[in-house]
């Protein structure tokens, strides 16, 4: 059985819910995830400069990150396990700024979310999982930050329930609010 790659347009603009191509036989399957003629047919130009993994317990909350200067557009999914990624719509001009959604994303699905420039990005990990971001642009440590996972402004409806137990990084633990994001880009 062969799934050919679909794309499913979202309400937050360029943003993407993606189906990969993925090839099934009595061995297991091959998947491809990324083509860049194949995502520029449909709208979406990719320049894949780097991709990271992330290997995350069950419980792990990553909140709200986003690079201050030189954004980095994301190809992300779940390669195993289970979480609900999140997507917030950081460009001040929208008329959709300050909205979230989110997804399942699984090795199961085999969904993936593609995240433009200016979105903050966050999961929830519901079972241990390894997680690839395939990023247009190079991560600089200097421009990284962030919003609170539970930002009451926001309001993301994370599935809490799924999990016994939250892990949160010192670092998220103490990242600004909304507020404190939305000030900043005023002055800027």
């Amino acid at each position: 059985m062969i799934q050919r790659f679909s794309f499913e347009k979202l309400d937050l603009e360029g943003a993407f819910l993606i189906k990969p191509f993925v090839a099934y036989d009595e061995r297991g399957y091959f998947i491809k995830d990324y083509s860049k003629e194949v995502f520029e047919e449909n709208g979406i130009n990719h320049d894949l400069k780097e991709v990271f993994y992330t290997n995350s317990h069950k419980g792990v909350i990553r909140a709200i990150h986003f690079q201050r200067v030189n954004q980095q557009p994301k190809l992300v999914r779940c390669v195993s396990g289970k979480i609900y990624d999140v997507i917030v719509d950081l460009r001040k001009d929208s008329p959709t700024f300050g909205e979230w959604r989110g997804f399942y994303l699984s090795e199961e699905n085999k969904h993936q979310l593609y995240i433009p420039s200016h979105f903050g990005h966050g999961y929830l990990v519901l079972e241990h999982s390894i997680v690839s971001y395939k990023c247009a642009e190079k991560f600089y440590g200097e421009y990284d930050d962030g919003i609170m996972w539970n930002d009451p402004d926001i309001g993301i409806n994370w599935p809490l329930h799924l999990i016994d137990q939250m892990i949160l990084s010192e670092k998220d633990n103490n990242l600004q609010s909304f507020s404190e994001f939305k000030s900043k880009e005023r002055s800027n």
